[in-house]
């Protein structure tokens, strides 16, 4: 018989919810997070400022190799669309899933 393992995570609090927050809205606020001993050990915030800094190295890489092509202009509207959409999921309190990125911020261990 397979048992069933439950998994003890910290109550997501409202000042986690606004990191995450600021965290997809300006990336520079998840590489302060990171650096803050005491916000890295919540793993609601880390989660979601590990994801935005992944998601936005992404975009600039998409961004400067299709600016070339008028494409490029819109990858960087599409991304900051997007962030606002998960920035909201965020303060919901809700662990986002971004198809491909969350799998591979996953298996390099960083969230």
């Amino acid at each position: 018989m397979a048992e069933e393992v439950v998994q003890t995570t910290p109550e997501i609090t409202d000042d986690d919810k606004l990191w995450a927050l600021l965290s997809w809205l300006f990336w520079p606020v998840a590489i302060v997070v990171l650096l803050l001993e005491d916000k890295k050990q919540r793993p609601f915030i880390k989660y979601h400022a590990v994801q935005s800094l992944a998601l936005a190295v992404v975009s600039w890489v998409l961004s400067l190799i299709l600016s070339f092509v008028v494409v490029g202009c819109f990858v960087g509207v599409a991304w900051m669309i997007y962030a606002i959409y998960l920035a909201v999921k965020a303060y919901q309190g809700e662990w986002v899933t971004i198809p491909w990125l969350t799998d591979f911020c996953k298996n390099q261990g960083w969230i």
